[in-house]
């Protein structure tokens, strides 16, 4: 019996492994283009999360490709919401403003502004509050440089 059941056991998972061809969206890395030039200045936190972001766009050595040189400035800002009757914090909220200019053939071809905010409330720990902080900005960078990304594909497909 335990020798039935475990070949049965066996079969399914070979079915559902092997037939299932998921993909994320965006996990494939073959974009028609590619970025000759990053330029970042700003904020080191967020500048980072966008230059990981890009690293496979930068990788990539096409002559077929078009070439596009980003440049990209980040600022942080990080401001009180709310307080208590003592005065001390009891909201927060991180807003990053990044302005970008996409150029083509040393021409600017696309120049923009992306605005993401994130509002939390203060924690008595503040390791935790530091924690939390660092993952907002990861959270709100990344889904900046996605957008940077689909503005250069939206561009590309013209």
């Amino acid at each position: 019996m335990n020798k039935i059941f475990s070949k049965i056991v066996i079969i399914f998972l070979i079915l559902f492994t092997t037939s299932c061809s998921y993909k994320p969206i965006f996990s494939e890395k073959n974009y028609n283009f590619q970025i000759d030039k990053l330029i970042l200045t700003g904020d080191k936190d967020i500048n980072r999360v966008i230059d990981r972001k890009f690293t496979m766009i930068k990788k990539s050595k096409n002559l077929d490709k078009k070439k596009f040189s980003v440049f990209i400035n980040s600022i942080k800002n990080k401001k009180i919401i709310s307080n208590d009757s003592k005065g001390d914090p009891l909201k927060f909220e991180i807003d990053i403003l990044v302005s970008y200019e996409i150029l083509e053939n040393e021409k600017i071809i696309l120049e923009r502004e992306i605005e993401k905010s994130n509002i939390y409330n203060n924690k008595s720990d503040k390791f935790e509050l530091e924690q939390n902080e660092k993952n907002i900005i990861t959270n709100l960078s990344e889904k900046i440089s996605d957008s940077i990304i689909s503005s250069i594909i939206n561009l590309n497909d013209n």
